[in-house]
């Protein structure tokens, strides 16, 4: 069965696909952009390393228009993160039966609750897979390591293929230093393999 999973070229992300394959689906990757900017070049890299079908999917700039404004109201970027993927899940479940994506149980956003899960896949007629929600941080971390070489980087120093990366650039647009919002956090970025997927 094939599923389409959200991919940043991120462990998270990363990781759920390669679960997904070894369960028995036939994994598709997602990676979501706003044409701001070209963030989704890390992602199609990762995904030539996965082996795995990618495709980039570009929504209206508004959204992330949206999301800037909420980052600058809020003065931290938690609820425009959650917004944006839930506005993308919403979007995608027009198009595609089974979704997925790297949320993880230590996660605090992205991360939809599970009445939002529920509502999501009832209305929708979906299927939202999310194969990581029972692996704590730690867990994770021992098993990208197996299967990964991984690529460690301070946020905002390197363009990256989440909806992170747009945010702070249309803030940068604004006038508005990125730093101020986004406390200072590490990203890590699939760069090879260690074991055959």
């Amino acid at each position: 069965m094939d599923v389409h999973v959200l991919f940043s070229g991120g462990k998270d992300s990363s990781l759920s696909a390669v679960i997904l394959k070894k369960l028995g689906y036939n994994p598709h990757l997602i990676t979501i952009n706003f044409g701001v900017i070209p963030s989704y070049k890390l992602a199609e890299e990762t995904a030539k390393i996965l082996g795995f079908e990618h495709k980039v999917i570009t929504l209206d700039r508004k959204i992330v228009e949206k999301a800037a404004d909420m980052v600058i109201e809020h003065k931290y970027p938690s609820p425009a993160i959650q917004y944006v993927h839930k506005t993308v899940l919403e979007i995608l479940a027009d198009e595609y039966k089974v979704l997925a994506d790297g949320t993880r149980r230590d996660d605090k956003v992205p991360k939809l609750s599970y009445p939002e899960i529920q509502s999501l896949e009832m209305k929708k007629n979906i299927q939202y897979i999310t194969p990581l929600m029972g692996f704590g941080y730690k867990t994770l971390r021992h098993l990208a390591s197996e299967f990964f070489i991984l690529e460690e980087i301070k946020s905002g120093t390197k363009l990256s293929s989440d909806y992170e990366a747009e945010i702070r650039h249309i803030l940068k647009e604004r006038g508005e230093s990125p730093e101020k919002y986004f406390p200072e956090h590490k990203q890590t970025r699939v760069v090879g393999l260690k074991k055959k997927i």
